[in-house]
Order: structure tokens, then sequence, then C-alpha cells
């Protein structure tokens, strides 16, 4: 059974380590919260608008469609804790809100460490490893350590490697061209890494 156990766990790290990080994000702020109910508020503003003026039967379904698009991104992202003014049109175009648009969308482009991502998952392995204790445990516990060393020996070379070709743009060549027999699979790592 700890077999069992262990062996799933560890294909879960190296399915999570060896697809990237690209795909991980943070889990929604308060900012970006109040952003997406800030949103559903202005669309559904726009909509009524749109509804009571002489606009063309386009823009008014355009902006119904907008409000009702609007409602699944605010019940995605969760309401937030605080609520900003949005009771009129003035409020809804306050300095605030523009402000708060730019932060939430400067936010949401953020995305964990890979490494301090692959170095957390190893760490944790390295935990239930030793919780599983044993013969199995102990040799587990020692692999996956040797494991989170090589990790961060590769991520010191990939940033060193980066940053000598920034501070040595007529060296990059040269540089490229002392890798080219590097290994397909070689190749793939580093650029996740770099990714």
């Amino acid at each position: 059974m700890r077999k069992i156990l262990l062996g799933t766990f560890l294909a879960l790290i190296l399915l999570v380590f060896c697809s990237g990080c690209g795909n991980l994000r943070f889990a929604p702020n308060q900012t970006q919260k109040q952003n997406a109910w800030l949103h559903n508020r202005t669309t559904m503003m726009a909509s009524q608008i749109a509804q009571s003026e002489n606009t063309s039967e386009q823009l008014k379904a355009l902006s119904q469609l907008s409000e009702s698009q609007s409602r699944a991104f605010t019940s995605y992202f969760g309401l937030p804790s605080e609520f900003p003014r949005a009771e009129t049109v003035a409020d809804l175009l306050s300095e605030h809100n523009w402000q708060l648009a730019n932060l939430a969308t400067v936010e949401s482009a953020k995305r964990p460490d890979g490494w301090q991502l692959a170095d957390n998952a190893l760490e944790l392995a390295i935990g239930i490893a030793a919780l599983l204790g044993g013969v199995y445990g102990t040799k587990v516990a020692g692999f996956l350590q040797l494991a989170k060393t090589k990790s961060k020996a590769l991520e010191e070379i990939v940033k060193g490697n980066e940053l000598f070709k920034q501070e040595n743009p007529e060296s990059a060549p040269a540089f490229k061209a002392a890798q080219k027999n590097q290994s397909s699979k070689t190749r793939q790592i580093v650029e996740q890494t770099r990714a």
C-alpha cells in the first residue's frame, strides 16, 4: 500500500514538474474580485443605458451579452470582502476604479515561480517519505533530497547563463554554439526553466 501511495505521489510531482508551471496561477485576490464585481456593475449599467437610449439593436444585444458574460467572471472570481462604490455611472468612472482595473491587470499576469513550486513540492514529498518511514521511506527521502539539490544547481546554472548572455551580448552567438550539442531533452528542460 505504501509503495502504491508513494509511487502515485511521485508520479504526480513528476507530472507537474515536467509539464511546467505556465498553467499555474495564483488564486484571485481582493483587488481582482473587486475588479470583476465592478466589471459586472459596469456592464449592467451600460446595458441599461443602451436599452433606454436610441441605440441600434446590435449595440443593445451586445451590451446584454456582455452583462451576462460578466456574471460568469464574478462567479468564478468570487465576491470581494469589501465592495467599492458603484451606485452611479460617476461612481464607476471614478479615478479609484480606473486604478483598480490597472492594478488587477498587473496582478492577474503574475505567475508562481516554477523553481519555488518545485522546491516546495520536493519538500512536501520528503516530508511524506519521512512519515512513511521504513527502508523505502528513507531511500525515497534520500532520492528526493538529491533531486532537490540537483534542481537548485540547475536553477543556478540557468540563471547564471541568462545573466551572462544579458551582460555580454557579443558573446551570445559563441555561447549558443557551445550549447548546440545538448540533447533535445536537455534543451526542453532549459527552455521550460527559462520560461
